[in-house]
């Protein structure tokens, strides 16, 4: 962390330029601001940045192997196999806590990734407005590989868009008005011209899908999916179409690399930054020391399920062990001071796979309780997500 920064923020810090900030989101976004943000974005040093990117970069190598690639095929069940698979995810993120290393420095551990979208658009609105309200440096920077607003955008689109209208894309989500994320919803519209649509508004006709755009029915083309299976079948919903079927459409990116590249990948991923992982099914024995591992159900979203506080009779009393994870705990280090002590952090450095992933963002999550996440931070100031900065 630069602690230089981190002391100029904190000394400038007034409460009504935060809560401005917060203002301004919501009449930006027509208050569609559902989430905590924290305080602070975190400052770091161009040496932990250096890290986090090659820790990234290790990790992408092991994802594009042939072998990872053939195992990964297992994670998807076979009642909800998509047709028409992509080589790769489009979208992957990849989510490092940081922790200290034993000679003492600030040092990047895997706690989860996803094949699968994140705040592409929202991050970037946050990042114009936490400019607006709060000072930052201009040599500090949110993006990578040089990017900046613009020609980011510009790879978005033409990820998200490619030779199409943007009428005939669509961002399927299921009751899109509900979710949290519909802030990244509404600029993706904003950014792109790409309308947000609910699974229950799909019309299907052949090997066609359609939706209602001003009245009139048009032919979608491409899907930015943003549907998780979890959801879907917890809701039982009723739709005029079926992932499963063979459908005349793009997916960007494709549904199976959700479980294809998720909580099932960490056992299978060997290397310093990821702590050791073991699929439950097939430890043969319960290790002694329990109160060093979580334990992770392979295929929930955004921490949910999650037992932090693991016992012999919890992993006894599972049905199905082959569905969980032993994970070594990770130990976050004290990493932001705030004016009421300090702060966890958790980095999210956001890719989108073109002809090869390209890091392009990040996002933060704060916490001052065992996990990141509402329910362990109540009560709690200076908590939430937020960005990064780093050297330009």
């Amino acid at each position: 962390m630069d602690k230089e920064l981190r002391r100029k923020f904190n000394a400038e810090f007034k409460q009504e330029n935060y809560n401005r900030l917060i203002d301004d989101i919501n009449r930006s976004t027509e208050n569609k601001l559902d989430f905590k943000i924290c305080e602070t974005p975190l400052f770091l040093t161009r040496e932990l940045t250096e890290e986090l990117v090659y820790a990234g970069e290790e990790i992408n190598q092991i994802i594009q192997d042939k072998n990872f690639l053939k195992n990964s095929s297992a994670a998807v069940p076979e009642k909800l196999f998509v047709p028409n698979e992509d080589d790769h995810p489009i979208f992957l993120q990849l989510d490092f806590g940081i922790t200290m290393d034993d000679k003492g420095n600030y040092f990047p551990q895997l706690i989860e990734l996803q094949g699968f979208p994140s705040l592409y658009c929202y991050q970037l609105l946050l990042d114009q407005k936490v400019r607006e309200h709060f000072n930052i440096p201009y040599n500090m920077t949110t993006y990578f590989n040089n990017y900046d607003f613009d020609s980011y955008i510009e790879l978005f689109k033409k990820v998200l868009i490619g030779d199409c209208e943007p009428v005939n894309v669509v961002l399927l989500e299921i009751e899109p008005q509900n979710q949290k994320t519909r802030i990244d919803f509404f600029l993706t519209e904003k950014y792109t011209g790409v309308k947000t649509i609910c699974v229950t508004d799909v019309i299907k006709d052949g090997n066609n899908l359609y939706y209602i755009n001003n009245g009139a029915k048009v032919k979608i083309n491409r899907i930015y999916n943003r549907v998780i299976f979890d959801e879907l079948l917890r809701r039982n919903m009723n739709l005029n179409f079926s992932f499963t079927d063979k459908l005349d459409v793009k997916w960007i990116g494709h549904p199976n690399w959700f479980y294809k590249i998720s909580k099932f990948s960490l056992p299978q991923i060997k290397s310093k930054y990821n702590p050791a992982s073991y699929f439950l099914s097939e430890l043969e024995e319960i290790p002694d020391d329990l109160e060093n591992y979580v334990l992770k159900p392979l295929f929930s979203f955004a921490g949910s399920g999650v037992i932090i506080d693991v016992t012999s009779e919890i992993i006894n009393s599972l049905e199905n062990k082959s569905n969980y994870i032993l994970q070594r705990k990770v130990e976050y280090v004290p990493l932001i001071e705030t004016p009421d002590g300090m702060s966890k952090a958790e980095i999210r450095l956001m890719y989108i796979w073109d002809k090869s992933p390209i890091l392009v963002n990040n996002l933060l999550r704060s916490s001052k309780g065992k996990m990141m996440g509402v329910d362990y931070n109540k009560n709690q100031s200076w908590i939430g997500s937020n960005t990064i900065y780093h050297p330009a």
